[in-house]
């Protein structure tokens, strides 16, 4: 089992990790996903000590393993970790590669090593290649000869660093058909992907990491299919989020419509769909600036890739003024001529009790 306790690291300019505390128990195979930036190669650097913790403690079963008197080499013996970019010695051929750190770490004889590594090149489809140099090998091979290399340990925990972020895309799955074989041997793994699919399908835990902490633990199918977490339904639906805040009547509306076109064009959206976008905004917006004495506004639109679809809500203060009843026809006829549905809320009690809510295509 791994436990971390508030663990923190902190560079000159970032501090990618702000307070991690969990626990991995034996066999767990975890996904661990999250925006760039947000600390998830990190966790994996500070839980193999290649990076040391700025606060916090980490265990591995009893042992404090960053407690300054341990013996990290003798950790890593039983914590092995798979890079984006190989780091294969190429001047060695691939069976010289894996039979390396058991030769040098673990004692073990040339005999022995070479039996082990034929073995496991042979479970990564790799049996052929063993007198091969790495320069000899595509991306997906090199990656596969890297997990063979780390198996060849026999870690107790692997931890594995984006292993398909550096492949071809006709290569990433050769690398993911792998890992999904080691993950049927009972071994602890931690995976960093951006592949949401693989994340899925080849966990029993997911960590949604977000601002330097796991924002979200769950089973796959929580996080996936039921997130809690705003952030975490965000992401896994690859929602383009835009959020504006309006809170007096000198907003300034210019810089609004600049905002709608930089988000508009930075997601690609289809030039229809963002004049639609600007159309409701400003519309909505026009509208409520007139009729709230203290404006107070809350609007969000959430694009999705996937289906190309915008959710937009505009929240607002005041007493009760449904717009979807609003007097003015052209007004009217225009939003509901740009959205699929068109609803509003009152919420009792709400900072922002009117709530309307647009679909757009």
């Amino acid at each position: 089992m791994i436990r971390i306790e508030h663990l923190k690291k902190t560079y000159p300019n970032v501090t990618p990790l702000k307070d991690v505390s969990v626990e991995i128990h034996d066999g767990d195979v975890i996904s661990v996903i999250g925006p760039s930036g947000t600390g998830k190669s990190t966790l994996l650097r500070c839980i193999n000590q290649l990076e040391k913790p700025t606060e916090g403690r980490i265990w591995l079963d009893d042992l404090e393993i960053t407690d300054p008197k341990t013996d990290i080499n003798k950790v890593r013996q039983k914590m092995g970790m798979v890079f984006q970019s190989f780091n294969l010695f190429e001047h060695k051929t691939v069976i010289e590669n894996i039979m390396l750190a058991p030769v040098d770490l673990l004692g073990k004889s040339k005999q022995e090593a070479y039996d082990t590594g034929m073995r496991l090149l042979k479970t990564v489809g790799l049996g052929e290649k063993a007198l091969n140099y790495p320069d000899q090998l595509s991306g997906g091979q090199k990656q596969r000869v890297a997990i063979a290399r780390t198996l060849a340990m026999d870690p107790e925990v692997i931890l594995l660093d984006e292993p398909t972020s550096a492949l071809d895309p006709t290569m990433v799955g050769e690398v993911q058909a792998a890992i999904r074989d080691l993950a049927k041997t009972g071994k602890t793994m931690l995976i960093v992907t951006h592949e949401m699919h693989f994340a899925k399908t080849i966990c029993n835990r997911v960590f949604y990491m977000d601002d330097g902490m796991i924002y979200e633990d769950g089973s796959p199918e929580q996080v996936f299919d039921n997130p809690r977490g705003e952030k975490t339904r965000r992401f896994v639906r690859r929602l383009k989020v835009l959020e504006l805040n309006i809170k007096s009547a000198g907003y300034d509306f210019l810089g609004m419509v600049g905002d709608i076109a930089d988000y508009c064009s930075k997601n690609q959206i289809a030039p229809k769909l963002t004049n639609h976008i600007q159309l409701v905004f400003e519309e909505v917006t026009r509208i409520l600036m007139s009729a709230l004495k203290d404006p107070h506004i809350h609007a969000a639109c959430e694009y999705s890739e996937q289906t190309e679809v915008a959710e937009c809500s505009i929240c607002y203060n005041g007493s009760h003024l449904d717009i979807t009843s609003y007097d003015d026809d052209l007004v009217l006829s225009i939003l509901k001529g740009v959205t699929e549905n068109f609803s509003y809320t009152w919420n009792e009690g709400s900072d922002y009790p009117n709530q309307l809510k647009l679909t757009l295509r």
